[in-house]
């Protein structure tokens, strides 16, 4: 067989559809395919459902015009994308049978111990090691800590983890016992299945075939996904077999055709706080983390895009984030899901890979995700006359995350003061008898307005008046959770602090090298997220530049401040093995098949030679030591 041939290649990609539409991480493949146009691009994110949007990915990519290279940019992708196994079958390199049908009922305990797993399992700390372990990667990383609600983190976290490299579920075993989950450990590795029935506890070996008892979960029922067809689940104690949904709904529906359920129900009071804004009057919403705010803000936009539309007036809304990562997490799983396909949805970010400006978004779409400096700067533009940019006028309807943040020196407040400037000018051309420039609605959002470092209770409640002015808010609106309410438990423990930092120590020294190499000048703490921030913008200026030097140092810089930030939370040899893994992928990428180096270039020579002398030093020693 000539695998050389693009048709063997299109039916291999073809042949393996099933598996390579469960591993494909969408979100993090299409924008590395320059060979899909923006139009594709957005048909394959639009799609309902992870499995949906794999399959139009495969489509998309069969039935583009091939240009010379194009099967290694769709296999670059996937790898870069962190989808190693789904680049394997893409080549033909293909999993025996065995280490298959092990992979599939592997899937198959963690979507039947699911429900489990979001309750029990503590997914900051297991996504921790998730990361150092190299069983998700950076862009994972980045949607999963986005999630504030702890069971949206864990279902996120396992929903990467199964498509995660060779090996996936012993480096997760592995994680949760270091992790100290050990009843979730012994439920997943079949330890303390089956005792009291006297039958092998090693179930995990067993053919598929063979009945698996469980003890009674919380689980739902629904009729049962095609894959579980060959397993028999039995509930102990209880007679009746119970066929189990998976965990991604979405996912099973759309396999089947149908479209996802949109329609958006809120609780009594949810819909007691967003009355006013209903009414058009701006608001900010106050509700406690996870008594569904953001869903609160969807209603209300839906509403206002309604109500707009049967008036024939023209309707924009633009919802406003203070961090990339929430970018995502609020378009695809609150906007995009309740407001498609009625509704046009798009998101805005710093990471966005867009070929058409801003102000031409705010254009096409009815709702925008972005971060707030983006619509600051594209207001700016507008009054600067740089471009055409964006004007307060061209939205109806505002939505602002975390809306405490208005505060002066902030980019929200900056946004706010706009508003404030020309409201003040309106009521003066009122009195002149002139015509007025519409201003949008204003909605904001809350867990809790602070207290702004005040001690006493008249200065509390100055700086609570003063966030509702900046916001222009007519009132606060909060309720009784009532039964919904959740309890908070804090729990403090208390660990002696490192005598010493031989890793800390070295990788500042080393980032303080870079920053003198390439002639930048942070202003921030290492390892901090202001840090992090800075080498962001950094980065994305050095790209616009041109600048090949700054933007390979920013890249590593970005890599040293991870590992920093790493260790503060597990072990300084495990923060090492982070970047020693990230120099051997570079040093790979740089190196031939005979192992003669390419197209390196000083700037690389000189970041290779620095933590290759890290490696060398005595001062290191202390936590190369797994111990």
């Amino acid at each position: 067989m000539d695998t050389n041939t693009d048709e063997v290649r299109k039916r291999l990609i073809e042949t393996f559809r099933p598996q390579l539409k469960n591993l494909i991480k969408t979100e993090q493949v299409v924008h590395r395919i320059h060979f899909l146009t923006e139009e594709q691009k957005e048909q394959i994110l639009h799609q309902n459902g992870d499995l949906r949007a794999a399959d139009r990915l495969i489509t998309e990519v069969l039935k583009a015009q091939h240009e010379p290279g194009w099967f290694r940019v769709f296999v670059d992708a996937l790898e870069q994308g962190g989808c190693e196994r789904a680049a394997k079958y893409a080549e033909g390199q293909i999993p025996s049978a065995e280490q298959e049908a092990d992979n599939d009922l592997y899937v198959e305990l963690i979507r039947i111990l699911f429900p489990s797993l979001l309750d029990k399992m503590d997914a900051a700390d297991v996504c921790v090691h998730c990361y150092s372990s190299k069983l998700i990667t950076d862009a994972d990383k980045d949607i999963i800590n986005a999630e504030a609600e702890p069971r949206n983190k864990a279902s996120k976290l396992l929903g990467r983890i199964v498509k995660g490299p060779e090996g996936w579920f012993s480096t997760f075993l592995n994680i949760l016992r270091q992790t100290e989950h050990n009843e979730l450990y012994k439920l997943l590795s079949g330890q303390s299945v089956n005792e009291q029935h006297g039958e092998s506890s090693a179930w995990l070996q067993c053919p598929v075939k063979t009945p698996i008892h469980f003890s009674p979960l919380a689980l739902c029922l629904s009729p049962p996904p095609s894959y579980c067809a060959s397993i028999h689940i039995h509930l102990l104690n209880n007679s009746c077999p119970c066929v189990l949904c998976v965990p991604d709904e979405c996912d099973s529906r759309a396999e089947a055709g149908e479209s996802p359920k949109k329609q958006i129900v809120l609780r009594d009071y949810q819909m007691e706080v967003a009355r006013p804004a209903l009414e058009g009057k701006n608001i900010i919403v106050c509700l406690p983390t996870g008594s569904g705010k953001t869903r609160v803000a969807v209603y209300i936009t839906k509403e206002h895009l309604d109500q707009r539309k049967k008036q024939g007036l023209p309707a924009k809304v633009i919802v406003l984030v203070n961090k990339v990562p929430l970018v995502e997490q609020l378009y695809s799983e609150e906007f995009l899901k309740f407001l498609k396909p009625t509704y046009k949805v798009e998101r805005v970010s710093g990471n966005s890979e867009l070929k058409i400006s801003f102000p031409e978004i705010v254009k096409r779409y009815d709702v925008v995700v972005c971060t707030a400096q983006i619509l600051e700067n594209s207001l700016e533009r507008a009054v600067s006359g740089e471009d055409e940019g964006v004007h307060l006028s061209d939205l109806s309807l505002i939505v602002i995350d975390e809306c405490h943040h208005t505060q002066k020196g902030g980019v929200y407040n900056h946004i706010m003061m706009r508003f404030l400037t020309q409201k003040h000018k309106n009521k003066r051309l009122e009195k002149e008898r002139k015509k007025t420039k519409p201003l949008p609605q204003i909605l904001g959002l809350t867990a809790s307005p602070g207290v702004g470092g005040a001690t006493k209770m008249s200065k509390t409640e100055e700086h609570i008046l003063r966030i509702c002015a900046n916001l222009d808010a007519s009132t606060i609106m909060t309720a009784n959770l009532g039964q919904y309410r959740k309890e908070s438990e804090k729990k403090v423990e208390s660990i002696e602090a490192r005598k010493a930092d031989p890793f800390g120590d070295v990788i500042k020294k080393i980032m303080n090298e870079i920053h003198e190499h390439a002639g930048l000048n942070p202003g921030h703490e290492c390892g901090s997220q202001t840090y992090e921030q800075w080498v962001v913008q950094t980065e994305r200026d050095a790209v616009k530049e041109g600048n090949e030097n700054v933007r390979d140092c920013v890249d590593h810089l970005k890599q040293y401040n991870t590992g920093l930030q790493m260790s503060n939370t597990i072990r300084m040899c495990d923060a090492f093995s982070f970047l020693n893994s990230f120099y051997e992928d570079e040093k790979k990428k740089k190196t031939s098949p005979d192992g003669e180096a390419i197209n390196t270039t000083d700037t690389e020579r000189f970041l290779f030679t620095l933590f290759e002398g890290m490696v060398q030093v005595r001062s290191v020693e202390k936590f190369l030591a797994p111990n």
